[in-house]
């Protein structure tokens, strides 16, 4: 017998493999964790039945073009229309899109569905397998099985082999791996980053087709169940720690026998309801708390979320509350003159928008997702019916609820202390999940499926039985609340809490306390939902466990977080907009599935504006408000078209004749037949191989580039000089491709490349060896270099030191082997231009020699390079030219010759 609980378990566990396989590919390229995941495999297997039933296709051609092509293709679409965005979004912008069509494509391929009168599809649906009909049954070492589960096994069996083989020894998946590790050194190598995220999507994607179809026979066509599918396949690849596909694949077939295992041997467990069920979630949670620690050292990284900026800091603060102040005045209006059927409505919004507040304190202030908000909701609502029935008076048994649920989120917060982002939030969910499904399941809690009843809120003079009266006081509350939230943000203690959100490292070095911060935000946002949950239930008069599910956490985080998740408006704008919108649909007579496809457009709308639709409306407000403002000035002559002198800004000691090789005019013509200039010496130099003519560049509204100009010729070094802040790094970035030009050009070779992508000027020689450490920390030493080099042998010849540590993850190298490792490719494979920035920064003196001995062997082999350097002795050793920069322009060129002691000083310094 257990033999066949084996056996139908790894059947079970091949399509959680599959499944999680699909979701460590997507994640391992992109970065992205794609909770719409399993809502793909729901639409492929709806395709599937489609296409088999209606359109009388035979299984096998139903199964290749659903899972074969359309799968991958609604990967691709996903990337253009969204995952793209998302990429180079924070992670709640990344995990709210992704939960916005988590809804909406099953929404669509039902509306489709019916749109064109073919054959229904819901839960009680079971569609027939890839094998025969019905399907043929044998025994294998005594355990019955059937075709179904056979094909089931071998399918996934080759896609994970294929894929493991793909990630691991093809270009294509070193390419994949790299972009995730560092997606801006990965377009600095020449990777073209968003080729490989449509890859890589079109893959997974295809895998999710691949689960959705396998699972079919067994799910049938019910879209929760895809979604349940989703979470349980998660947990094979966290196990996988979201990178490897063979320890997913293992951990998906693992997950599936135990589950089978738990189901058939633990009658002991039938007591406690749900928790035989629960075991993929009890799992997920486990792993991601004791797998999820990184251990990995990463020289010079450093993590930031910084808040995006306010565009009305500059408005009057009576400006900026008017619209709320009407908005206001018109809600109340609405309420004492509005018919009570719609003021009810008001009020469930209301309620809502109060559960909301709890993610502006959670998400908004403190970074972090939480999706166990219904769980505490639900809580909180729960032991204010039980400590009601029990004799309690109401008042105090609603401070009891608010309190237990408090309690509950303090408890949450535990793994928070070492949890964060998306692994955070998985965390949480699988926590309301097992509360759903096993602490809300104890009768004596929940009082079974009657739950319990409430009364309204009496005041005296009036009683929340009233519509109006909830309206109230509501509004009253979130008045309340949107008061507290202001001033934790002015506080000290707010300010702690945005420290920690913002460099978690710095925080702590300053002596504020991240656990204590974290544990603060989750049991205050937790007993604002537990009173949202409290009054939605004395407003419906009862609770019910099933009220409100855990998966409500889903939708009302993406509800909040489109509207805008860092403001009180936000949230009740949101809690207003969800319950108008369903009934807005009911009364034109709209399917409810246009509701949900709109909900994902507004996921797409979130992959270009992730701070919400208040901060859209915000910074458009503040675009026109510039375009006025530049409208009303006239144009003036830009300050760097202005020819500077080189003597201009750095004083020249007389004894030293100044005879600038390099044009430092933007007036200067930049054509590749550069005429050839003579040298201090009389001899001809080489043409110029590498210009930056007048550019101007900068950071959103901050110019940095005021019109640089600089040559850089074959077999030549030039070495740029100058202060912090100077704008070395930016000048490194603009030539390298890193970072758009606002006006110049730049030129290799005579061809304006200026709008060429960083990954393509890769290609065409230009290479960027970035401040601090070149490599990727998540790949080992041999992929860095197989990221720029076909073949590293001719490396490990030149430095045996890589050699012997070619199987070595780069991030668990010293700082002065990363370095070497970023130099190496330049070695073997000579770029047409390297520009180095800030190369010896952090380096022992013996390792910068061996640095800048490979700067001279690059001279010497036609390499033309741009050093920037702070500090000048070793620059000015191995350069033939220098240059000075001083905010934003280059003051001075010329021959290393003519450097001297006072030119240093002025232009470190800014003195005569």
């Amino acid at each position: 017998m257990i033999l066949g609980y084996l056996l139908s378990g790894l059947v079970t566990g091949a399509i959680f493999a599959v499944m999680g396989s699909g979701l460590t590919l997507s994640y391992a390229a992109t970065g992205v964790f794609n909770f719409a995941h399993g809502a793909v495999g729901f639409l492929t297997a709806l395709l599937f039945y489609q296409l088999n039933l209606a359109a009388g296709l035979p299984a096998w051609l139903a199964a290749l073009l659903a899972a074969g092509v359309f799968a991958p293709a609604l990967g691709y679409l996903l990337h253009l229309a969204m995952f793209r965005g998302l990429a180079q979004a924070g992670e709640t912008a990344q995990i709210v899109g992704t939960i916005g069509l988590t809804i909406a494509l099953p929404a669509f391929g039902l509306l489709v569905v019916d749109l064109l009168g073919l054959p229904s599809a819901d839960g009680t649906t079971l569609p027939r397998g890839l094998g025969p009909h019905p399907a043929l049954g044998f025994e294998v070492l005594g355990a019955r099985l059937d075709t179904d589960q056979l094909i089931t096994f071998c399918f996934s069996a080759v896609a994970a082999l294929g894929l493991w083989a793909f990630m691991r020894h093809t270009p294509y998946g070193l390419r994949m791996r790299a972009s995730v590790d560092r997606r801006r050194l990965a377009t600095l190598r020449g990777i073209d980053v968003d080729g490989t995220s449509a890859l890589a999507w079109m893959l997974g994607s295809g895998l999710a087709g691949l689960a959705g179809v396998l699972a079919v026979p067994v799910l049938g066509l019910d879209a929760t169940a895809y979604t349940v599918l989703l979470f349980a396949s998660a947990t094979a690849a966290v196990f996988g720690r979201l990178r490897s596909i063979p320890w997913t694949f293992a951990a998906g077939l693992a997950l599936g026998v135990v589950q089978n295992l738990v189901a058939g041997y633990t009658d002991f467990l039938q007591e406690i309801t749900g928790l035989r069920t629960a075991v993929p979630v009890i799992l997920l949670f486990a792993g991601l708390v004791l797998l999820n620690r990184s251990r990995e050292r990463v020289a010079g990284s450093a993590a930031e979320d910084a808040p995006p900026p306010d565009h009305l800091a500059g408005v009057p603060p009576w400006r900026r509350r008017l619209p709320w102040a009407a908005g206001l005045v018109a809600l109340l209006a609405f309420t004492f003159a509005g018919s009570e059927y719609y003021v009810g409505l008001a009020a469930q919004g209301l309620v809502l928008a109060l559960i909301f507040c709890s993610f502006v304190v959670v998400t908004g202030i403190g970074g972090m997702v939480n999706l166990a908000q219904a769980a505490f909701a639900s809580m909180a609502a729960l032991t204010c019916g039980w400590a009601f029935s029990a004799g309690w008076p109401l008042f105090a048994a609603i401070v009891v609820g608010v309190l237990a649920a408090s309690a509950v989120g303090m408890l949450v917060a535990l793994p928070a202390l070492r949890l964060g982002g998306r692994v955070l939030t998985l965390a949480t969910l699988a926590l309301a999940l097992l509360a759903d499904q096993v602490l809300f399941q104890v009768d004596a809690f929940s009082n079974g499926t009657i739950g319990w009843a409430l009364p309204a809120l009496g005041f005296g003079f009036a009683d929340t039985s009233d519509p109006r009266v909830r309206v109230v006081l509501l509004l009253a509350l979130i008045g309340l609340v949107g008061l507290l939230v202001r001033n934790l943000e002015r506080s000290a203690s707010g300010r702690a809490i945005l420290a920690v959100r913002s460099a978690p490292a710095a925080a702590t070095t300053s002596g504020l306390s991240g656990p204590r911060a974290k544990i603060v935000l989750f049991a205050l946002a937790s007993a604002i939902a537990g009173l949202g949950g409290v009054l939605f239930a004395v407003s419906k008069g009862s609770i019910t466990a099933t009220d409100l599910p855990a998966f409500s956490g889903f939708v009302w985080l993406a509800v909040v977080v489109l509207q805008g998740v860092r403001r009180i408006g936000g949230a009740v704008l949101g809690g207003l907009v969800a319950v108008a919108v369903p009934e807005l649909l009911a009364t034109w007579g709209v399917s409810a599935q246009v509701g949900a496809i709109l909900f994902g457009a507004g996921g797409m709308i979130l992959a270009k504006h992730p701070d919400g639709v208040l901060a859209q409306l915000a910074e458009s407000r503040h675009r026109r408000r510039q375009g006025r403002a530049r409208s009303a000035v006239p144009t003036q002559p830009v300050a760097a078209a202005t020819p500077v002198r080189a003597t201009s800004a750095v004083p020249v000691t007389p004894s030293v004749p100044v005879t600038p090789s390099v044009p430092i005019t933007p007036s200067a013509p930049a054509t590749s037949a550069v005429p050839v200039a003579p040298s201090v010496s009389g001899a001809p130099v080489a043409e110029v191989l590498f210009r930056l003519d007048g550019v101007v560049a900068g950071y959103a509204d901050c110019t940095v580039l005021r019109g640089v100009d600089l040559d850089v010729r074959p077999g030549e070094v030039v070495a740029l000089l100058g202060a912090n802040g100077a704008g070395k790094s930016t000048t490194c970035a603009v030539a390298a491709g890193d970072r758009p030009v606002s006006a110049g050009r730049v030129l290799l070779d005579g061809v304006d490349v200026t709008a060429w992508p960083a990954h393509r000027r890769a290609r065409a020689g230009v290479l960027l060896a970035p401040e601090g450490r070149g490599v990727f920390p998540g790949l080992t030493v041999e992929e860095n270099l197989r990221t720029w080099l076909a073949e590293p042998d001719a490396v490990y010849e030149r430095m045996p030191q890589l050699a012997a540590r070619r199987t070595v993850l780069a991030g668990a190298l010293s700082g002065g082997e990363q370095q070497l490792l970023t130099l190496a490719p330049a070695l073997a494979r000579p770029p047409r231009v390297l520009i180095a920035d800030e190369p010896s920064l952090g380096l022992a003196p013996l390792i910068v020699r061996q640095v800048f001995e490979v700067f001279a062997e690059l001279r010497e082999r036609g390499v033309a390079l741009l050093l920037v350097e702070e500090k000048a002795t070793e620059a000015l050793a191995i350069a033939d030219r220098v240059a000075f920069m001083r905010l934003g322009r280059v003051v001075w060129a010329g021959p290393r010759a003519e450097v001297d002691g006072d030119r240093l000083t002025a232009a470190y310094l800014g003195v005569t």
